[in-house]
């Protein structure tokens, strides 16, 4: 590892995450570990550690550093748990640095687990989390995704307690929606 990715790195981290509140230890080390840049196209690998969302493939985005920080700690992920990454290979990887389980997926092709996830987290933005994937949730269970219907989006915490499922607004954050999660067109007269 060269000696400027390592310090873009801890860059990234002491200057994006840790001043946005992220206090769990566990995800700032696995973002000082794990290589951003090798989730990228090597033509976007050198903006790996901007404060930036990053279109990794058509249609799919890494969240910007802070943002994913930000919601995976809400998320609390605990070592052992097993999580499915949403069409978010960083966030996948950072929650396997810390002990997670991690199974990932694309956002159109979520895979069934008789038990339910434990935790579920989508780099992107969906004009609403669909339900297969609400429904995907073990008792217990947190989805982590970001919804937007226009402009303004806001990253969103799902908890599923027994039957029940709760929703909680965590912070403002305005990533590209995932191709084929856009809001539909109203009909307007």
């Amino acid at each position: 590892m060269s000696a400027d990715i390592s310090a873009a790195r801890a860059n990234m981290v002491d200057s994006q995450v840790r001043p946005s509140d992220v206090t769990d230890l566990r995800i700032q080390d696995a973002m000082r570990t794990v290589s951003r840049e090798t989730f990228l196209p090597e033509t976007k690998a050198a903006v790996a550690y901007a404060d930036a969302e990053i279109e990794y493939a058509p249609g799919r985005w890494l969240l910007r550093p802070r943002d994913m920080a930000k919601l995976l700690q809400a998320l609390g992920p605990l070592s052992g748990e097993t999580a499915l990454a949403i069409s978010a290979p960083y966030a996948g990887a950072v929650l396997a640095t810390i002990g997670l389980h991690v199974v990932s997926c694309d956002a159109a092709e979520i895979p069934a687990r008789p038990e339910g996830w434990s935790l579920m987290v989508c780099e992107g933005a969906v004009s609403e989390p669909p339900a297969g994937w609400l429904e995907a949730l073990a008792p217990g269970g947190r989805l982590g995704a970001v919804v937007r219907q226009g402009a303004l989006g806001r990253a969103m915490l799902y908890l599923k307690t027994g039957d029940v499922l709760s929703a909680r607004p965590l912070f403002d954050s305005t990533p590209p929606f995932l191709a084929g999660f856009e809001p539909r067109p109203a009909f307007v007269f």
